[in-house]
């Protein structure tokens, strides 16, 4: 049997020759070679087995997130980094902009590469996410005592070799103040073969660790990656899913509503709807905030509400994810609330009335938060004396 390294080596389309020879040479004309070769060479390419086997025919929605195509050469407002990671990056591989929470970058390769990817910049490059810079990342974390939670991202931390990743979470296990690891990976949806026995026995030793995983539509979830996230979720590993609103992909509410259900199904909870990022390349993937927030709609109140993730733009320049909702307040007043539900039916909530007489009593959840209230002493009760038998 193939191990999972061999596997990706012999069976992934890595060049325009080789997609031009099994799609058809039509879908890559002569005219359009030169421009696709220059797409190839702004950011890597790779198509693992698993993806290669779900297209099934040209601009289909696993065709659109992996084919090389012209438009990523039309840039028009895109930034390189949109995310600003690289201006909160104090030493290599660390992002640090949330108060409490880190992102280390451990791996610069990955499985498959998602043509809207983010860290398009670097991601392929080992140059760039340096794994011979690791000590300055731990350092880091071990000095920065208000970060408990760490992101390992990349590239696919899961391409690692077990006694890599095992070293990587055992260092930042050793530090005390660390109280979740985390782990961002595509490899349950791009390479199910490499969710093994022996790397869940070992990432079982890391507790409390959870895997943010990222499928964006419901083919992705095939037999043997609904098989791979069982043996992950056995292991007793939390498993979310960071899923990216793409045109011709997922803006579609049923499309949307079928993922989230099948994520369920295979006992990942779906965790983000991100709007496509506004990086340099991949304009062609973004829609507009008016779908996604259609596609909110159609989920809340018409599925489980453990299928309707948060929906956010991660905001350009660093700002950090900014959550969306439709809106289901049509008014408030002191007395009420209007509001709509998902059927677009109208009630109206009562506020609860003020205290009499303006003054909160003691009980009341508000009492401490009244900034003209006076803690009054309260009197001593006088001991009754006992008598004399």
């Amino acid at each position: 049997m193939s191990t999972w390294q061999e596997l990706l080596r012999q069976r992934s389309i890595s060049s325009l020759a080789q997609l031009a020879e099994r799609f058809g040479p039509e879908h890559f004309p002569p005219a359009r070679l030169d421009k696709l070769r220059e797409a190839v060479d702004n950011f890597e390419f790779r198509i693992s087995p698993a993806m290669v086997d779900l297209i099934q025919s040209p601009d289909d929605p696993i065709w659109r997130q992996y084919i090389p195509t012209v438009e990523e050469l039309d840039v028009v407002d895109g930034i390189v980094d949109s995310l600003s990671e690289d201006r909160d990056s104090p030493v290599p591989n660390i992002t640090h902009r949330y108060p409490d929470r880190a992102l280390f970058l451990v791996s610069p390769v990955c499985a498959s590469y998602c043509r809207f990817c983010t860290r398009r910049r670097k991601v392929g490059d080992p140059e760039k996410i340096p794994m011979s810079q690791f000590e300055s990342a731990f350092q880091y974390l071990e000095s920065h005592t208000e970060i408990r939670d760490v992101i390992m991202s990349g590239g696919d931390p899961l391409m690692l070799s077990d006694r890599r990743l095992e070293l990587i979470l055992q260092r930042l296990r050793s530090i005390k103040h660390i109280e979740i690891v985390r782990i961002g990976s595509r490899i349950p949806c791009h390479l199910p073969e490499r969710i093994t026995p022996e790397l869940c026995e070992m990432l079982h030793r890391y507790h409390p660790l959870f895997i943010n995983t990222h499928f964006n539509h419901p083919d992705e979830l095939t037999p043997a990656a609904i098989d791979g996230l069982g043996r992950l979720a056995d292991a007793g590993i939390p498993l979310g899913c960071q899923t990216v609103l793409l045109k011709g992909v997922n803006d579609d509410p049923e499309v949307m509503k079928r993922l989230m259900q099948k994520l369920l199904q295979a006992r990942v909870r779906p965790y983000y709807l991100y709007m496509a990022d506004q990086v340099a390349g991949a304009e062609h993937f973004r829609t507009t905030i008016a779908t996604g927030l259609r596609i909110m709609k159609a989920l809340r109140g018409w599925t489980s509400g453990l299928a309707n993730p948060h929906f956010v733009v991660d905001a350009p320049g660093g700002g950090g994810k900014v959550p969306l909702l439709p809106n289901y307040v049509e008014s408030f007043t002191d007395d009420e609330i209007v509001l709509r539900n998902f059927r677009g039916e109208r009630y109206v909530y009562q506020q609860p009335a003020p205290p009499v007489g303006g003054r909160a009593r003691i009980a009341d959840p508000e009492y401490l938060f009244q900034p003209d209230l006076e803690l009054q002493a309260v009197p001593k009760r006088k001991s009754a004396k006992r008598k004399s038998a």
